[in-house]
């Protein structure tokens, strides 16, 4: 078998029989990846924990007919270690994981602008650089705007007044003005569009004055959720 040597962030794992694991990877060059890696549920396994989720790994890996096969695995930064040991941290690096592999669709398509920017929000959540609520809500939008849904906030997405913008559409794209606000749009105040602006730009000197109003937080969610077509699992476990 061809071998191919890329490093990359550990998204999930599956059991498969009785000591392997399938491991789905978003890699730095080859997008994402789903291999087996022979033996890691058994004690003495070679690879210890350097194959369990959120771990970035410097991997070597044997492509297959199906499934592709984990030949070694040297960690490159242990981002589990300071996020399993924290609950909101551990759910919102969930969050990013889910999210990831649902935006990377495609196996072996390089992605590498997310995958950049899901190792820089996995070491700010392992070091604790901010509220983990924070990084998750701000990489759900910088994620999905990477992916080309971003929300327009400077501007009704109507007419391109960017005055009396007081109302968020989601399936409209972003904020609309008073008059030509449609029936679903919300009201949004000035406040929580600052908010938004912050997340998809973030912008932390703003983001870490306090916690993220309740309306951004569900209209943070919804765009999530509406853009993936899918309810994301781990955002409720935030929620809850």
């Amino acid at each position: 078998m061809a071998l191919y040597r890329d490093e990359g962030v550990v998204l999930k794992t599956v059991k498969l029989g009785e000591a392997d694991r399938i491991v789905t990877l978003l890699t730095k060059r080859h997008g994402k990846v789903r291999a087996v890696a022979k033996g890691v549920r058994r004690t003495k396994s070679r690879f210890g924990a350097r194959l369990e989720p959120f771990m970035r790994d410097d991997l070597l890996i044997a492509q297959g007919r199906s499934l592709d096969v984990v030949s070694q695995a040297a960690s490159l930064s242990a981002y589990a270690g300071g996020i399993s040991m924290d609950y909101e941290a551990y759910t919102a690096a969930s969050i990013m994981a889910e999210i990831v592999d649902r935006i990377v669709s495609a196996e072996q398509e390089p992605a590498p602008d997310q995958y950049r920017l899901l190792i820089g929000a996995l070491a700010a959540l392992s070091k604790g650089r901010h509220k983990p609520g924070l990084i998750s809500a701000s990489y759900t939008l910088r994620a999905l705007s990477l992916a080309g849904w971003t929300p327009r906030l400077d501007s009704c997405v109507v007419c391109g007044r960017r005055d009396d913008l007081n109302y968020f559409s989601i399936p409209a794209g972003g904020s609309m003005c008073s008059k030509d606000r449609t029936p679903e749009a919300r009201p949004v105040e000035l406040d929580r569009r600052e908010e938004l602006e912050a997340l998809v730009e973030g912008d932390w000197p703003i983001l870490d004055r306090g916690a993220l109003d309740a309306t951004t937080r569900q209209i943070v969610e919804d765009w999530g959720e509406y853009y993936l077509e899918r309810r994301i699992r781990s955002l409720h476990l935030l929620d809850s």
